[in-house]
């Protein structure tokens, strides 16, 4: 297992993971979407190109770095803290308190911010959006900047947990949409209330049954969700969904 020593230190990770993050965002939205969206692609081709830019960047990480497992971890691995008969290390409550900063950093952002106004009302309507004087195109590199930023410092957050290597992204992707869809779509209270509820679940399922059964368990919630629910807890019913 190989280690990033000439990376800079945990506390400046976060910079410069979010800085490079929010360049290769951006460089991917003027690069791969605008194309598509002056041509008025349909979504599904968005999605494709969605997974072919995530194959292409997977792929260049393994040609850069190699498809060994690394690690940003230098020292020993400390001992938790006991609560009731689970067990939380450290580095998990950072990742926790993090986690919570960034999301109220998020949704003030998102609510209070002039920005955050004008991505919500491109989201809702891009049309309706560029009529009132934004410029849609504008927020659209900001929401991308800002994602993808995001992207990053969740990475070093995760990357202090556990190794690292180029195909680990893919399980994120996925428990990020199941979580998404779980909380409701476009909902950021939803999402983070879809995300804990996925990681409860999942967790209060392996302590009966194997781990490798976790995945099952996640697929099986996105189903029931998509079956009984497919708004999402914090969703709301559109009105092809009453009909």
């Amino acid at each position: 297992m190989s280690t990033f020593s000439s990376l800079p230190q945990p506390n400046s990770r976060f910079f410069f993971a979010s800085a490079l993050s929010a360049i290769l965002g951006i460089a991917v939205d003027r690069l791969v979407y605008l194309p598509l969206r002056k041509n008025n692609a349909p979504g599904l081709v968005f999605l494709l190109a969605s997974f072919g830019v995530f194959i292409f960047i997977q792929n260049l990480l393994q040609l850069i770095y190699g498809a060994q497992i690394l690690t940003l971890r230098t020292g020993p691995v400390v001992e938790g803290h006991q609560i009731a008969s689970a067990v939380i290390t450290d580095i998990q409550i950072l990742i926790l308190a993090a986690s919570l900063i960034l999301l109220a950093a998020l949704w003030l952002v998102i609510d209070k911010t002039k920005m955050g106004k004008a991505i919500r009302a491109v989201a809702d309507d891009t049309v309706g959006a560029s009529v009132s004087g934004i410029n849609p195109e504008k927020v659209i590199l900001y929401a991308f900047g800002i994602g993808s930023a995001l992207a990053g410092m969740g990475g070093v957050l995760v990357s202090l947990e556990t190794n690292i290597e180029p195909t680990m992204g893919m399980n994120a992707i996925l428990k990020g949409i199941i979580a998404s869809i779980i909380g409701g779509i476009g909902s950021i209270p939803g999402a983070v209330l879809g995300g804990f509820s996925l990681g409860i679940v999942e967790n209060l399922g392996i302590w009966k049954i194997q781990a490798g059964w976790k995945d099952t368990i996640a697929f099986a919630v996105l189903i029931i969700f998509l079956l009984l629910r497919p708004e999402g807890i914090m969703g709301k019913k559109t009105d092809r969904d009453k009909l």
